[in-house]
């Protein structure tokens, strides 16, 4: 069956599948981590410590999210219009543009980590914690972010499986060197949570080095990596930039919610920072598969808006939506079900404050999952259509404007304390949603995107 005979859901769920398996794998890297600090004497202060570090690299992370976006929209419609050479160009100058930005990124977190650590309101404890797991991740910031670009472009050709092996190897080796450096067996040092960060900075090395092999040695026919630098591409950076830009700042007013969230928990009861922690990642796995249809379903948009075809790009918003609404119902059933047994697995008492709070976040997050499912449906049009900048004003809006005056009213002056800094944020969804709903029927972001 060629792919114009298969239907767009079946062609939508074949190249997020393998989506779906990468995001689980890189999000298992932070579940691990946090599963094997949970066993250590410190806990608490460890767990608190990761949860603010998390939100450092996330909130260091936008740029390159922009990028990677960016990268996904250019490569699309070019491969969409049959331009081999364009998609190629597009790799050699998104990986200079990534490197250049992961050497500024290193230098500038390690700078500032201790004084964004300080304003999220990390105790001494949490404090040290957090540092020895983000100065490592910093440095080697480039394995990261190369991986990530590769992820993406290797989407934008409809190659989604290859990433997916990738990061299945990568994992598999963080998990060998948690266990070992983590907690100290096979004879390794119990490192803590440096372990943690070491464990994972080499998996991310190892999968950068397989991918750069494979671009080099025609795994994808008409896909290389040349490996001598070139000039800067002036307009196309323009162009990376013109889509990137718009949706790396949503990344930021997202990572501003969330820091508002550990900021706010933070002046109530610093096991609830830890429950957060353990809370994000939950719903970053639970999120998964929906995120990864999104992507999928920006890349086929791309392709079908650079094939010329809009009709077909209206059928894939509609197919994505129902997909993504379908799936994350199921997930947020299923988490709230199994939420007990999903705390144990970080080895958090039963009835301490910790485990309550944990189990609060956790049922807040279940029951938002479907509203969640119809929002990154959204995502998908308006990164794939390049209508990034409609995506950025939405999220302003329910973010900055919503979520965090309604979280500081909830949890302070109505006196609902965690639970209702927590509340706001599934509430914010609703609003992005229907945002979402309102640009997609209007039908005018099919005509915006980037240049071929």
């Amino acid at each position: 069956m060629t792919v114009s005979e298969r239907s767009i859901p079946q062609r939508l769920f074949e190249l997020a599948w393998p989506i779906i398996g990468l995001n689980v794998l890189n999000v298992l890297a932070l579940a691990v981590d946090t599963a094997m600090v949970g066993r250590l004497p410190e806990a608490e202060d460890a767990l608190a410590g990761l949860s603010y570090a998390t939100q450092v690299v996330f909130l260091l992370m936008v740029a390159m999210m922009g990028l990677t976006i960016g990268a996904v929209a250019t490569v699309a419609r070019a491969h969409g219009a049959g331009d081999r050479e364009r998609v190629n160009h597009i790799l050699l100058q998104s990986t200079q543009l990534t490197i250049v930005l992961s050497i500024g990124v290193a230098i500038a977190g390690n700078l500032l980590a201790e004084p964004i650590l300080l304003m999220l309101g990390a105790s001494p404890a949490g404090m040290d914690q957090g540092l020895t797991y983000l100065r490592p991740l910093l440095t080697g910031t480039v394995f990261q972010y190369l991986t990530l670009l590769y992820a993406a472009v290797l989407r934008g050709v409809g190659n989604t499986r290859l990433p997916f092996l990738v990061a299945l190897g990568s994992n598999l080796l963080n998990f060998a060197l948690n266990y070992m450096l983590i907690l100290g067996n096979f004879g390794a040092p119990s490192l803590g949570v440096f372990g943690a960060a070491i464990g994972t900075l080499c998996s991310y090395a190892a999968g950068t080095f397989a991918l750069v092999w494979l671009l080099r040695h025609d795994t994808i026919e008409g896909l290389f990596l040349p490996l001598s630098p070139r000039p800067i591409d002036r307009q196309l950076t323009g162009e990376l930039l013109k889509v990137g830009a718009p949706a790396g700042a949503d990344m930021v007013v997202l990572n501003i919610g969330f820091l508002s969230i550990v900021g706010m928990l933070g002046r109530i009861d610093e096991a609830a920072v830890a429950a957060h922690g353990v809370g994000l990642r939950i719903q970053a796995l639970a999120f998964v598969p929906g995120l990864s249809v999104s992507q999928a379903t920006a890349a086929m948009i791309g392709n079908a808006l650079g094939a010329g075809n809009r009709r077909e790009a209206k059928a894939i918003v509609r197919a994505s939506v129902a997909l993504c609404m379908a799936i994350m119902t199921t997930l947020g059933l299923t988490i709230i079900a199994a939420s007990e047994p999903i705390v144990h697995i970080f080895d958090i008492a039963d009835g301490t404050t910790l485990s309550r709070l944990a189990l609060e976040w956790i049922h807040l997050l279940g029951w938002g999952m479907p509203i969640v499912g119809a929002h990154v449906a959204f995502m998908g049009m308006f990164r794939g259509s390049g209508n990034t900048n409609t995506s950025l004003l939405i999220n302003v809006f329910a973010t900055l404007a919503f979520q965090v005056p309604m979280s500081w009213l909830l949890g302070f002056p109505l006196g609902l304390g965690a639970f209702g800094i927590w509340l706001a944020f599934p509430l914010s969804f609703v609003l992005k949603a229907a945002c979402g709903w309102v640009i997609f029927g209007r039908g005018r972001w099919a005509n915006i995107g980037a240049r071929v």
